[in-house]
């Protein structure tokens, strides 16, 4: 059997056929599971709009919509009433990049939950941005009634993460986005009822 010599030319031959066959591998794969993904990825954001937006009053109806680009999911109750949002936010500055949050906002601004939708921060550190103790402490407070959304080293309300003040500040300013995207647009959303 001949021996073939190594030259520039045999070597981009070679590495021509791997790239194509990966490439056409990957995207097998891509075409095989990207329903797969998109269903998971639905049922994530329906299970965080549900959670969000739990409430002792029945929701009718949720119309989806955008402000400013964030996908938002408005409740009304039974008599047209505007319940709150549901608003998914973002904030691309976490330790690891971009985190995905969805913020259930009632209708007078209170921050009625925030649920994590994705992230990619240290486990240990600032993934412990999912415990209650650090993303329930959000509930109940008004940006609107002097709840100052950022945290407490910066002067604010907002009790970081141990070991974990960048995380704890682009959650917080994930929060604020969502916050004053959905008052600053409200008024527009009054047209199913009025605010409670």
């Amino acid at each position: 059997m001949a021996k073939k010599e190594s030259s520039l030319k045999n070597m981009l031959i070679a590495l021509l056929v791997i790239t194509a066959i990966s490439g056409g591998l990957l995207g097998l794969v891509y075409g095989m599971t990207k329903d797969a993904i998109a269903e998971v990825d639905l049922k994530k954001n329906q299970a965080a709009i549900e959670a969000v937006l739990k409430s002792d009053t029945p929701i009718e109806r949720i119309e989806e919509t955008a402000i400013d680009e964030l996908p938002c999911n408005l409740a009304y109750d039974a008599q047209g009433n505007m319940l709150g949002a549901a608003v998914k936010t973002y904030s691309n500055a976490g330790f690891n990049g971009r985190i995905e949050l969805m913020v259930g906002i009632l209708a007078d601004g209170t921050i009625n939950a925030v649920s994590v939708l994705s992230q990619n921060e240290t486990p240990g550190l600032g993934a412990n941005m999912v415990n209650p103790k650090f993303k329930d402490q959000f509930n109940g407070k008004n940006p609107n009634a002097g709840y100052n959304l950022k945290v407490t080293k910066d002067g604010g309300d907002v009790d970081a993460i141990t070991a974990a003040t960048i995380t704890s500040r682009a959650f917080t300013g994930a929060v604020k986005l969502a916050c004053d995207t959905f008052e600053a647009h409200k008024s527009e959303f009054m047209k199913g009822g009025n605010v409670q």
